[in-house]
């Protein structure tokens, strides 16, 4: 995900050109670092959605790279809860299996991002999947994406395609407005 690429499927996602409240589903490999590859501008107001990596472990992925945390929200979304006191704000922790929780979790985080200009990042939508039923996962993921475009942020949301059924994948990409790999 580079700056200036264009906005095309099958090309990387949240580029820049496209507009605020775009929604993007990213086809990721499992192992891949998508955190990473977002555009710099993204990490001047972005919210995180993390259901593969706790806190510090995102602050320091993120200082390696050489990026600025202080802007960087996190929704840790984990089986077990753990201690965080870094610079990135955080919520409290949410068990994975408790999609209310992590979307009211969602919903005052998303206020502390910038309309028209902040990004939501969710980096594994596959594990809920792995904790409640699809048809429950699509629903509170149409409501999560519907909040980003209401609030005129960009959404980027990683899926690994191989990790749910074409069926329901079909119904994520079309919650979206952009479909594109990672690169």
């Amino acid at each position: 995900m580079s700056e200036g690429v264009p906005a095309t499927e099958g090309e990387r996602a949240g580029g820049a050109g496209r507009s605020p409240g775009t929604q993007s589903l990213v086809r990721v490999a499992p192992g891949e670092n998508p955190l990473s590859a977002l555009p710099e501008r993204a990490y001047e107001n972005l919210l995180v959605l993390a259901t593969k990596s706790q806190p510090n472990r995102i602050e320091r992925r993120l200082t390696d790279d050489g990026r600025a945390v202080q802007n960087v929200g996190v929704v840790p979304v984990a089986p077990v809860a753990s201690d965080y006191g870094g610079d990135l704000w955080t919520t409290d922790s949410v068990q994975p299996g408790d999609l209310t929780g992590i979307g009211m979790r969602f919903s005052d985080a998303i206020e502390h991002v910038e309309r028209n200009a902040g990004w939501v990042f969710v980096d594994a939508l596959s594990v809920l999947f792995m904790y409640a039923d699809d048809v429950r996962v699509c629903r509170f993921f149409q409501t999560l994406a519907g909040r980003a475009r209401a609030r005129g942020v960009q959404g980027v949301y990683c899926v690994n395609p191989t990790a749910v059924g074409e069926e329901t994948y079909e119904r994520l990409r079309g919650l979206c407005d952009v479909e594109c790999d990672m690169a």
